[in-house]
């Protein structure tokens, strides 16, 4: 039947009507239905394409979807989109590159369109472990790439490489002292050669990233829309910005302003602040407090809390390739009074905390407050967790937080693994027994520097439990099957910016964002998941992508700025061939797992094969 408006009687008629297709709702009454109904922003109803098309005149859209499965738009709650908006048309993606040689070839060509006085740079969200080679790039090799133009070449939270002339450009030198956490490596001689290690703290790495050019105003917001663009290819319409090093508020966010004020973001954003200085904390927050407040904003663009920094004495950066980081005596003192003042303001907060000994520390530090200031409903969050313990799901789950887990193992779950042993990995993170004790859990990817901003990796690990190199993880019982794994990119992930009546599904009344896929998400093999993407992606009832047999519809094309830009040529994550290079074992998720998973050889020369040795895992 038709829609009525109470207050004039006029019949409302849909704006957009897709119908023929398979659209997973998630709804758990209804799960699958063939069309559905958009008008203005929201979804208007769903059901069969009979029942929607009493919804369609003259003025309606009609796009048949010739079978294809639809999905919500999907929500990273953890991310770092603001941050790599601006840099993301300097950046030379490595994501989903299924060869070094490739990666290398792409640099070389980078590095001959490169202007004098810029950089290639190639910034996380890849691992060796993708690679054919099954190993990193050696001093050598990036040096014959690039002998005059400065290259840095992100890997992890772990190291970074440099070569000569990014060296020569920064001034790095024998003379030059490490900075405190951190190891510039050096030759015999005591000259620097090109590798940087974080030891045991990423800020060498990102405080030598902060020393290279910047876009100039104009270009970082077309490089916004374009790393928005890329998320909407891949089906994200929804994002949590947790923040970052060196992204400091306001001035940092005047981008993501504007875009907004001119009506152009395609991602709804929700971020979080996040302290920049050791020691002057609560100086952050005090004055950010008179600011703002959590809320402020729009469907399309607002405020939501504090963290995933809140106080630089109680994180624990995850590199495992170096053992795990204690803590210092004065974490609770400085967790406490932050954590008491966002508690009195009604702020909701999250936290970095990969390893449970941190997290307990946490903990102990939240149930001391909330004794003198009350939670009591407010959101609040426990960001990767990958080693959390299940005494510790229930304290979270008592005080009525969410954990907030991210696919960063599927990058480093082989060093995990030579670091703690295949059985410890298995439970890292326990995502099942998350859910089993019911406590709220959004899943995101936290790109750009660990792991990709592609969700269909992170849903591929969620389902088949392997890395991207093709090494299983986990057994049947902490893999997901391919529902519950999506509803964690969608009605889990709204949970965290408390906007779970807004989003997350296709039902009437929620904001109508949604992604039309190039293949059946729930029924192609495991492998094949992450070549997924969208042909067509709505936000709020408007098409911001479209491709395929779907490129009629698609926006006006939005030509990349500089045209020297790597994404210009590449794009962002690689549409190579994204299928493993390696036969995983048997054990993982859907296959037989009564044996034991066998250890895995370490092969190196030394701990980062930078001597031309190959840092690989032996199948």
């Amino acid at each position: 039947m038709m829609v009525s408006d109470l207050n004039n009687g006029v019949e409302e008629y849909a704006d957009i009507i897709l119908f023929n297709g398979r659209i997973a709702t998630m709804d758990k009454k209804n799960a699958f239905v063939s069309a559905v109904a958009i008008k203005d922003d929201q979804f208007m109803a769903i059901g069969s394409e009979k029942e929607i098309m009493r919804y369609r005149n003259n003025d309606t859209q009609a796009i048949d979807l010739v079978q294809r499965t639809v999905i919500p738009g999907l929500n990273d709650s953890h991310t770092h989109l603001i941050r790599g908006g601006l840099n993301y048309n300097l950046e030379l993606r490595w994501d989903g590159v299924p060869s070094l040689a490739d990666g290398l070839r792409m640099l070389r060509e980078q590095v001959q369109r490169t202007p004098n006085g810029q950089w290639v740079r190639v910034i996380g969200g890849w691992s060796e472990f993708q690679f054919a080679e099954r190993r990193m790039p050696t001093l050598a090799e990036i040096n014959s790439a690039a002998p005059d133009t400065p290259v840095m070449v992100l890997h992890l939270y772990a190291r970074a490489i440099l070569n000569q002339a990014a060296l020569r450009v920064l001034g790095y030198s024998k003379d030059t002292p490490n900075p405190p956490g951190g190891e510039i490596q050096r030759d015999k001689g005591g000259h620097p050669t090109g590798l940087l290690i974080a030891q045991p703290n990423a800020f060498i790495l990102y405080s030598t990233l902060g020393m290279a050019p910047k876009l100039p105003v104009e270009q970082q917001l077309n490089s916004t829309r374009q790393f928005m663009r890329e998320l909407n290819r891949l089906g994200i319409t929804s994002v949590i910005d947790a923040g970052g090093g060196f992204q400091n508020f306001p001035d940092d966010y005047e981008v993501i302003d504007q875009l907004h004020r001119d009506n152009q973001l395609t991602v709804r954003i929700a971020y979080n602040l996040f302290t920049q200085q050791p020691g002057q904390e609560m100086d952050d927050f005090s004055r950010w407090i008179k600011m703002t407040n959590p809320g402020q904003g729009d469907d399309f663009y607002r405020m939501n809390g504090a963290g995933e920094m809140l106080a630089f004495s109680a994180v624990d950066f995850e590199d495992f390739l170096e053992p795990r980081p204690n803590l210092p005596e004065t974490m609770e003192s400085d967790l406490k009074e932050v954590v008491t003042l966002l508690a009195q303001n009604r702020w909701p907060f999250r936290i970095h905390s990969t390893y449970d000994e941190s997290i307990t520390r946490v903990l102990n530090v939240y149930e001391e407050v909330n004794k003198e200031v009350p939670f009591d409903g407010m959101h609040w969050i426990i960001d990767h967790a990958e080693t959390i313990s299940e005494q510790n799901i229930e304290r979270i789950k008592a005080l009525g937080g969410g954990i907030a887990i991210q696919h960063r193992m599927a990058y480093q779950g082989e060093y995990f693994v030579a670091r703690y042993g295949a059985d410890k990995a298995r439970q890292t993170p326990p995502i099942s027994k998350m859910l089993e004790m019911e406590v709220p859990v959004g899943s995101g990817t936290d790109a750009t520097r660990v792991a990709s901003y592609n969700p269909f990796v992170s849903l591929y690990w969620l389902v088949s439990g392997k890395t991207v190199g093709g090494l299983c993880l986990y057994s049947e019982n902490n893999c997901l099957d391919r529902m519950e794994a999506l509803r964690l990119w969608t009605v889990g992930s709204s949970w965290f910016s408390g906007e779970e009546d807004k989003k997350g599904k296709i039902m009437d009344g929620q904001l109508a964002d949604l992604a039309v896929l190039s293949d059946d998400y729930f029924s192609i093999p495991d492998e094949q998941i992450k070549a997924v993407e969208s042909v067509l992606t709505i936000v709020g009832g408007k098409i911001v992508y479209a491709a395929g047999g779907f490129s009629k519809l698609a926006p006006a094309p939005l030509p990349v700025s500089p045209d020297w830009s790597p994404v210009a040529i590449y794009g962002g994550y690689s549409q190579f061939s994204t299928a493993s290079h390696v036969t995983p074992p048997m054990g993982c998720c859907s296959r037989s797992h009564a044996s034991t998973q066998k250890s895995r050889g370490y092969a190196t020369r030394d701990p980062f094969g930078w001597d031309g040795g190959c840092s690989c895992f032996v199948f």
